[in-house]
């Protein structure tokens, strides 16, 4: 705790002392970031493959290896221009004055990562911060303690602490972060632990970026090519063992196509898995305490009148690790069963059933805001309703996932669902100051509205009046 202290002060100084970096370093950092983590990718999978106990290598090089040198490339491309003053209109009655934006670094970041995608969902932001100029605190999760002790290797024996550093501990360590006056505080994670961090940030009133999650649905219209597209679903939902912020909570299926939808995902996900659980590519659940949550969500389920798939047998012995939770289909879900009143963060798939667009429109806005929602259809309309009538973070449409790793877009949630965004620009963005400034020109006229007050001003008030 003294540790962390005395960071955080000797960086919140250094801020107010030093000038910001200049473009070349920043740059600098960027590439030395990115030449760590090619440097140590197979030990970044190995350490995440520890820490769940069986962790696909392939996936934890797409989902965190490839994604975030994809994203520090591109803050890399284009931080030059970002960091370019930006030129705006002057407004028409105060020229020949000039306008124009600064992004200045706002300070010290704090940076509170998940053990999700514990690589990625580190590195990510506090790449951008520190694209934008700041120095930058990282609290990684004491979850996966393994890519925890990896991270604060590689950052803190090549960065100065007092500008970038990876403070390790267990959740009061991670209490005690969140109260520090950061200049911005950066959270991953739980909707409830989301409101912990924003209730801590308020003290101080620090703003604060909350990515958080909730249950995003995905809507499958009529007439469609199920077996072309249940796949790319299934890809997304049981990616990491499903443990991914933007899966597939629940799907909505048309009435009339449910038994055939059923069928489809069953054959699909066997043929993802031929071996099961048992299989290497798929990813077990990150402790004992979430493989007892999801039983007894199913457990609750089950009591309640619902109808339980598993694709695989849960009491086989894996040969790495006895966490792998079978993929699972509920049928004949409601709004009494647990499952559906919180963000099930697993294997787990309830399907509802629909007979028109406005049915899953209404249930989709009777709840919290989606972190992600998504649409399988060629119906414009619908998707021009679905676009229109509800609200989410993103929407990915005959797809899912894939609007997280586009540049140009921002990643984000909405209520519940989180706050603020970030990825590309609109990251560098959420890490800056844009500080407005007017300059004055020598030949101003705005004497002219001086006291005292007669007829020249009168006559400047009328004229204003009617060019606006």
């Amino acid at each position: 705790m003294t540790n962390l202290n005395e960071i955080f002060n000797t960086q919140r100084v250094k801020t107010r002392t030093e000038t910001p970096p200049t473009y070349e370093e920043r740059r600098a950092t960027l590439t030395k970031l990115i030449d760590l983590i090619q440097q140590h990718e197979n030990d970044i999978c190995e350490a995440m493959h520890q820490d769940f106990g069986n962790r696909c290598k392939v996936e934890s090089m797409l989902g965190d290896i490839i994604t975030a040198l994809g994203g520090l490339k591109n803050d890399r491309r284009h931080l030059k221009k970002w960091m370019k003053p930006k030129k705006v209109k002057t407004t028409l009655q105060y020229l020949p004055g000039s306008s124009h934006i600064e992004y200045q670094p706002l300070g010290v970041v704090g940076i509170i990562a998940p053990w999700n995608y514990p690589f990625l969902l580190a590195i990510s932001p506090a790449a951008q911060a520190l694209a934008a100029g700041n120095r930058v605190m990282l609290k990684p999760s004491e979850f996966t303690p393994n890519i925890s002790a990896l991270l604060a290797k590689m950052i803190n024996e090549n960065f100065d602490p007092d500008y970038f550093t990876v403070i390790t501990g267990d959740s009061q360590v991670g209490i005690e972060f969140s109260k520090q006056p950061f200049d911005h505080l950066f959270f991953t994670g739980s909707t409830q632990i989301g409101r912990m961090v924003a209730l801590a940030a308020a003290a101080n009133l620090t703003p604060v970026t909350l990515e958080l999650g909730g249950k995003s649905p995905v809507i499958f219209s009529d007439n469609l090519n199920l077996q072309k597209l249940i796949p790319r679903m299934a890809f997304g939902k049981f990616l990491n063992g499903g443990q991914t912020c933007i899966a597939p909570d629940y799907a909505f299926v048309k009435k009339q196509n449910q038994d055939e939808f059923v069928e489809i995902l069953q054959k699909t996900i066997k043929s993802f898995f031929p071996d099961g659980t048992n299989s290497s590519d798929y990813t077990s659940i990150i402790n004992d305490r979430n493989y007892q949550r999801l039983n007894l969500l199913l457990e609750d389920a089950e009591a309640k009148g619902a109808k339980i798939i598993q694709i695989g047998d849960q009491e086989s012995q894996s040969p790495h690790n006895s966490r792998q939770f079978p993929p699972t289909i509920i049928l004949n879900v409601t709004d009494e069963m647990a499952i559906m009143q919180q963000e099930i963060f697993g294997p787990i798939l309830p399907i509802m059933t629909y007979d028109n667009i406005d049915q899953a429109i209404k249930y989709i806005n009777d709840h919290e805001r989606p972190l992600s929602l998504y649409y399988f259809g060629d119906n414009k309309q619908e998707q021009r309703l679905l676009l229109d009538k509800t609200v989410s973070g993103g929407v990915s449409i005959n797809d899912v996932l894939w609007h997280i790793v586009q540049d140009n877009l921002p990643f984000g949630g909405v209520g519940a669902s989180g706050m603020g965004a970030y990825h590309g620009q609109h990251g560098f963005k959420t890490f800056s100051h844009q500080k407005a400034v007017f300059t004055q020109s020598k030949f101003s006229t705005l004497f002219l509205l001086f006291p005292p007050y007669g007829k020249i001003v009168k006559s400047i008030i009328k004229l204003v009046k009617m060019i606006l």
